[in-house]
């Protein structure tokens, strides 16, 4: 009688007296992957476990690492100035006062990417 492995076309290997089945996860792509991306791996290693290990098997972890990455900086490309417009922070702030353009903006960064974080990160 062949067993569930031997029926899907596993093979194995002898080990330690012991045999082992040979699984071997499908390839994966190799994106290099930004701030955003290692975030949300953190995330789902830590908070959601079944979907980490089902895009670790399937083979689209780092594609979806990716994925998440470009669209969190697509957003932030988008916020960043949208929200400094509305706020009124522009070039002859940046021209009258460096100090205060810089506080300003270091501060709807970190706005935009709360955003990014709560809607896109932690989902």
């Amino acid at each position: 009688m062949k067993t569930l492995y031997e029926t899907l076309g596993v093979t194995y290997r002898e080990e330690n007296g012991r045999l082992i089945p040979e699984i071997k996860l499908p390839e994966q792509t190799n994106y290099q992957i930004g701030k955003y991306g290692q975030f949300y791996l953190d995330y789902i290693k830590n908070h959601r476990r079944g979907r980490y290990t089902t895009l670790l098997t399937e083979g689209k972890l780092n594609a979806r690492l990716h994925d998440i990455d470009l669209e969190a900086n697509e957003i932030l490309e988008t916020i960043i100035p949208r929200l400094a417009s509305e706020r009124g922070i522009d070039e002859n702030l940046k021209a009258r006062d460096i100090l205060h353009w810089v506080a300003k903006m270091n501060n709807i960064k970190a706005s935009a990417e709360e955003i990014v974080l709560r809607e896109i990160i932690y989902q």
